[in-house]
Formats: C-alpha cells, sequence, structure tokens
C-alpha cells in the first residue's frame, strides 16, 4: 500500500509508472499475456485506477507507441544539424537512430512486435508516423544521391535496408558489452556509409 501511495500522489508519476511498467512488461510477455489487473498489481494500484489514465488496454498500448514515435521525430528534429551536407545529415541521423534505440530498448521492442495489436485506425496512425520520420531519411539519400555525394541504385530500399540495420542494435547490444555506445555509432555509420557507397567520406565525417 505504502507503493500505492507514493505512485497515487501525483497523477503525472502515476501515469508514469503506468507507462513504465506496461512497457517492461508487454516487452518482456508480449501484449497479449498482460492484464490490465496484472499492470495494476505491478504499479501499485487499483485495477480501476488504471481505467481513468487509459480507457482499455489497447488504448495504453497506442499511447505507448504514439510517444515512441512522437520522441523519435522530435529528437531527430532537434539534433538535426542546420546547414549540413547530405554526408553529415546522414553521419547524424544513423548517431541518433541508434542512440535513442539503444536507451530506449523496451519501447523499441515494444514498438515493433506489438503493431498487429493494433486497431486499424491506430495501426494508420502509427503507420504515418512512421512514415514521416523514414521521409526524413529518404530524403536524405535522395538529395545525396542527386548530389554525387552518395551511390544508391533505389532510395527506398536503401532506407528500409539502412532502418533495419540501425534498429537492430537493440537485439544484441547491452550497456556492459564489449562496445560502448559510442563505438556502436561509429561501427553503425561506418557500415551505413559503405551501404551507400560514400565510404571515402568516413575520415571527413566525424559527427557524436
Amino acid at each position: 500500500m505504502g507503493m500505492a501511495r507514493t505512485v497515487g500522489s501525483s497523477g503525472k508519476k502515476t501515469e508514469a509508472a503506468i507507462r513504465a511498467c506496461a512497457t517492461d512488461l508487454i516487452a518482456r510477455r508480449g501484449y497479449e499475456a498482460v492484464t490490465m489487473r496484472e499492470l495494476a498489481k505491478a504499479v501499485g494500484v487499483q485495477a480501476a485506477a488504471l481505467y481513468r489514465y487509459f480507457p482499455n488496454k489497447e488504448e495504453l498500448l497506442f499511447s505507448l507507441m504514439e510517444s515512441h514515435m512522437g520522441d523519435l521525430l522530435r529528437s531527430w528534429q532537434t539534433i538535426r544539424p542546420k546547414g549540413a551536407g547530405n554526408r553529415e545529415l546522414l553521419a547524424a541521423f544513423v548517431r541518433n537512430h541508434v542512440r535513442f534505440h539503444v536507451e530506449r530498448r523496451h519501447s523499441t521492442h515494444v514498438s515493433n512486435m506489438e503493431l498487429r495489436s493494433l486497431s486499424k485506425d491506430n495501426l494508420t496512425m502509427i503507420l504515418k508516423m512512421r512514415g514521416a520520420y523514414e521521409k526524413e531519411l529518404r530524403s536524405i539519400l535522395r538529395e545525396g544521391a542527386a548530389s554525387g555525394d552518395f551511390f544508391v541504385d533505389d532510395v527506398g530500399l536503401a532506407a528500409m535496408a539502412i532502418i533495419q540495420m540501425i534498429t537492430g542494435v537493440i537485439v544484441w547490444f547491452r550497456p556492459d558489452d564489449r562496445l560502448t555506445v559510442d563505438e556502436v555509432c561509429d561501427a553503425y555509420h561506418s557500415m551505413t556509409m559503405r551501404l551507400v557507397g560514400a565510404a571515402d567520406s568516413l575520415e571527413r565525417v566525424n559527427v557524436h
């Protein structure tokens, strides 16, 4: 009961606790296996309290995914270097993406694995946000190919390959692993530049 009083002392604190517990439980066990009653117990509140924040389990899942994608879009808009060339932009995009996902491993897992659990309307909204983010990468690749910075035959395919590769970091990376986050960013930056035919630019582009 002490925990319930603690998290219940403010609405924002309770909602943050619900989100954190839900992300952890769904990432580890899957959306279908997690019940609202079990989540309430993990948070330390009555089950009825959850419904004051989220009317049902799917709205909670949708809210988690919407926040994840919104944060990702904002992180790129914040860090996007002004007036940078295509190679610098691609380097910044890759590094920001890797760092963001390493820091939000469970949230990324939920967002990637549970799209199937969304209703049609909610799925459409999340895919629209994903599309807006991926459009940023396609734009960098398209402009880089047009200027001769990159050698890309199919911008859409290259963008998908890069996104898959740099998101895949969450599958294997652990904070206590042999590589630091900066070293992982360096490695993925290097692989991305080779993928777009710009390996010769690696010495000149070093965006941290």
